[in-house]
């Protein structure tokens, strides 16, 4: 199985309305019961979300407030990610009457029009912060907190990577969030310019689009979609007419072969090295200790010791961590 996970924003994605009706909800159950992991990704505030969707047990980790608050709902603790806003500025809002506006965490929200006066008050009190559209909505977060940032502690939290992520959203907000997965997939209802950079666009909109995205990663895994499934791939070199060769990164088998002193292991290493920059892990089983000293890499085993399975087991577990089994201790 290569996608182990479902990253979901919850309104125009999940939700219609702010509502999740029935058969998505059966949806995702019928996800979680394939063994997948749910980790809901959204810009609410996490009270509003507990006060509207009742079935977010269902989900191993809630992002809220557009990456600056992460839950479990498993035992109902929360950990912030982000600076609370300064007092100063919800102070400024305030009195130049924007209205609504609601303040989390760390998140601070309101709607179009205001975006203008928003911009002008941080620019006036001199604050590092960014805003974020979600279609009507407008929200200021600390520089370099978004869904990316708030899904990689999540992921962090529960051993995954986000290579076997996949990630589906509507609105402006959700660029990052499926950016960082896998495999980012807009509904049909998303803004045009999300649908143009997305792997895939569902054919309905909302939670059918989540329930029919739902249905091909329990039933084949989205391998009926590999073709399209292209951003990932990894460059092996160029051709004599410069055309570049790539390979995808999941699912392939290659046998390098050649004399002694050829180059079969500057090959292997350039490949090891360019799966490693994407983030992909990779474990080498090295017989003869060529890979022992391997940049990137921890070894396990010696010439005098051989590595135990519980060891390997123990580094494979970290998705950000590649092994080298060393074997001459055998």
């Amino acid at each position: 199985m290569r996608y182990l996970a479902l990253a979901a924003d919850y309104d125009g994605t999940l939700a219609t309305d702010g509502r999740v009706d029935a058969e998505t909800v059966a949806g995702l159950e019928q996800l979680v019961a394939s063994g997948r992991k749910l980790i809901l990704v959204t810009g609410r505030q996490l009270d509003e979300l507990l006060a509207i969707f009742p079935q977010i047990s269902l989900f191993e980790r809630v992002v809220a407030e557009n990456g600056a608050l992460l839950y479990r709902p498993a035992t109902r603790e929360h950990k912030i990610l982000g600076q609370a806003p300064p007092e100063s500025f919800v102070r400024a809002l305030q009195a130049r009457q924007v209205s609504p506006l609601s303040v989390g965490h760390s998140i601070v929200a309101t709607f179009h029009p205001h975006e203008t006066t928003v911009l002008e008050v941080i620019r006036d009190l001199g604050l590092e912060l960014q805003v974020i559209f979600n279609k009507g909505s407008v929200m200021v977060l600390p520089a370099g907190v978004n869904k990316a940032t708030g899904l990689a502690a999540a992921l962090h939290e529960l051993g995954l990577s986000p290579h076997n992520v996949v990630g589906v959203g509507d609105a402006e907000n959700d660029h990052a969030l499926l950016s960082l997965c896998e495999c980012g997939v807009a509904v049909a209802n998303a803004v045009p310019m999300l649908k143009e950079t997305a792997d895939l666009v569902t054919e309905k909109d909302h939670g059918a689009g989540v329930l029919q995205l739902i249905q091909e990663m329990v039933n084949h895994d989205l391998t009926h979609h590999e073709n399209r499934l292209t951003r990932h791939h990894v460059l092996l070199g160029t051709r004599d007419d410069g055309e570049e060769v790539r390979i995808s990164p999941y699912g392939n088998s290659i046998l390098l072969a050649g004399s002694s002193g050829s180059g079969k292991s500057s090959l292997a290493a350039g490949i090891l090295e360019r799966l490693s920059e994407q983030g992909y892990q990779f474990c080498i089983v090295d017989p003869e200790g060529d890979y022992e000293s391997f940049e990137g890499a921890v070894t396990v085993g010696t010439g005098e010791h051989a590595p135990t399975v519980d060891e390997i087991l123990q580094l494979l577990e970290k998705p950000d961590v590649n092994a080298v089994v060393n074997l001459i201790g055998l």
